[in-house]
């Protein structure tokens, strides 16, 4: 890895400045690489998770990762033009002249986790090249057809001093995160998002990272309850809840429990009426992972919980080697859980009950900052309330997840949920440096500014005419 690192700064540097033109060529073939190869990544991904829903794998991997690349293309133009600064009085009237360019840094890794092994590849791609980056990408050891793919076609499309692919497990992922990277991305878990920050800190490496958590979900008094529990459905279903930014817990208004608990009934019935034969459900990643989730839902039981399963065929999970799992909805969900104390990363949805709004504030500020916040609700002052008094990475109000998907918006999480933001003109900026260039006037300003020794009037004039401002 460090040879492949060696060899794409060298060319890096040979390549400066990186043109437009450049930057367009490599963009131009990334999208190529998945238009040709659409249905083998489908085929793949399908195979890594035991299945995957072919359509949603088109969706969410393969068109939300050509849709960052062809906008990036797009405003190529735009974001890479040097913006005129301001210079201070009276500099800029004898002529001094200010602006930022925008400068690739270099060589950039990424680090992508199994939930959405391509797009989480592709979409933080999409800013690394508009910048002007060689790019070294460590794939998931959970998707290993995925990564192979990856390895077998990116060689067909990129040079490897442009873009490499390397795979490997845990082992890997801790040599490729130590490298001297000019910048490092990582998606994946809080905790080993600890681990990466500091193997990348001995190189002084700047770091994005984006982590996840517990994204609430608070359901307003106002909101049309039928409308909003089948939009929190369809986020937490899709690929079976394996999404950083799916709903991780519902707030619902006491007096109103029971009709959130049917409408997530109804929505996940009529959404997907089976489950085991059908192709538009996913299935859990592994058998660890869904181990994990069912212990979840077995703790949650044994400590007093509700615990509803949406299961309308009536079908028999424990007598099938399928490791596609319903959804599971916990009431009475307390703390003493670990459904309540961990990212749930499945389809398993705890609810918690509010009084008052700011009993539903204080739920979610009694814990680490999430990737999104979701609202649902006609009470402009509630809704201004929530946004004025929670902090978290994003937001979506009316409906869950889609914010992840609007391409200008930067994408981040917030101290346990992550650091630093791309996609857009966000991504194009993280992965640029922002040189400051300033150019003096011909005329002598030290002198005028009284700047040069031996200091006398000129220089007390100056200091007090900063002072007042």
């Amino acid at each position: 890895m460090q040879s492949i690192l060696d060899g794409q700064r060298a060319a890096f540097m040979a390549e400066l400045p990186v043109t437009l033109d450049a930057r367009r060529d490599r963009l131009n073939r990334a999208i190529a690489m998945l238009m040709s190869n659409q249905q083998r990544f489908c085929a793949a991904l399908s195979d890594d998770f035991g299945h995957r829903s072919q359509e949603q794998s088109l969706l969410t991997d393969i068109a939300a990762s050509i849709a960052p690349l062809r906008h990036a293309l797009k405003h190529l133009d735009r974001w890479s033009r040097p913006e005129k600064k301001p210079v201070l009085f009276p500099l800029g009237l004898l002529g001094g002249r200010a602006r930022v360019e925008y400068q690739p840094k270099g060589v950039v890794g990424i680090i992508a986790p199994w939930n959405f092994p391509v797009n989480l590849v592709m979409s933080p791609l999409a800013g690394v090249l508009a910048a002007g980056n060689r790019a070294m990408v460590k794939t998931s050891e959970f998707t290993p057809r995925v990564a192979a793919l990856f390895e077998e076609v990116g060689a067909q499309y990129f040079d490897a001093s442009e873009v490499a692919f390397v795979s490997g497990g845990a082992d890997v992922g801790k040599a490729f995160a130590a490298l001297p990277f000019d910048h490092l991305l990582f998606t994946g878990a809080t905790g080993i998002g600890r681990h990466i920050l500091h193997a990348a800190a001995d190189n002084l490496t700047p770091v994005t990272l984006e982590l996840g958590g517990k994204s609430p979900v608070i359901l307003g008094r106002s909101a049309d309850f039928a409308r909003a529990t089948e939009r929190v459905v369809i986020g937490k279903m899709l690929n079976a809840g394996q999404i950083c930014l799916a709903p991780d817990y519902l707030l619902v208004p006491a007096d109103r429990e029971d009709e959130a608990v049917a409408g997530l009934q109804a929505a996940a019935s009529a959404l997907y009426p089976t489950l085991l034969a059908n192709p538009d459900y996913t299935a859990i990643i592994n058998d660890r992972h869904h181990e994990r989730l069912t212990g979840w839902i077995d703790d949650a039981r044994a400590k007093g919980a509700e615990v509803i399963v949406v299961n309308p065929a009536n079908e028999d999970f424990a007598a099938s080697n399928s490791r596609k799992l319903p959804l599971h909805i916990i009431r009475g969900a307390t703390d003493a859980m670990t459904v309540m104390q961990e990212e749930i990363f499945g389809p398993i949805l705890p609810i918690r009950t509010y009084d008052t709004i700011d009993g539903a504030i204080a739920e979610v500020n009694r814990r680490d900052r999430p990737l999104a916040l979701y609202h649902f609700g006609t009470d402009a002052g509630e809704r201004r309330r929530v946004l004025d008094r929670t902090i978290s990475g994003g937001v979506t109000l009316d409906d869950v997840v889609f914010h992840v998907s609007q391409e200008e918006l930067p994408f981040g999480g917030i101290g346990p949920s992550g650091m630093g933001a791309y996609h857009g003109e966000a991504g194009f900026r993280t992965f640029s440096h922002a040189r400051s260039i300033y150019q003096q006037p011909r005329l002598d300003v030290a002198k005028l500014a009284g700047l040069k020794p031996p200091y006398g009037t000129t220089t007390r004039r100056s200091i007090a005419r900063q002072i007042r401002g």
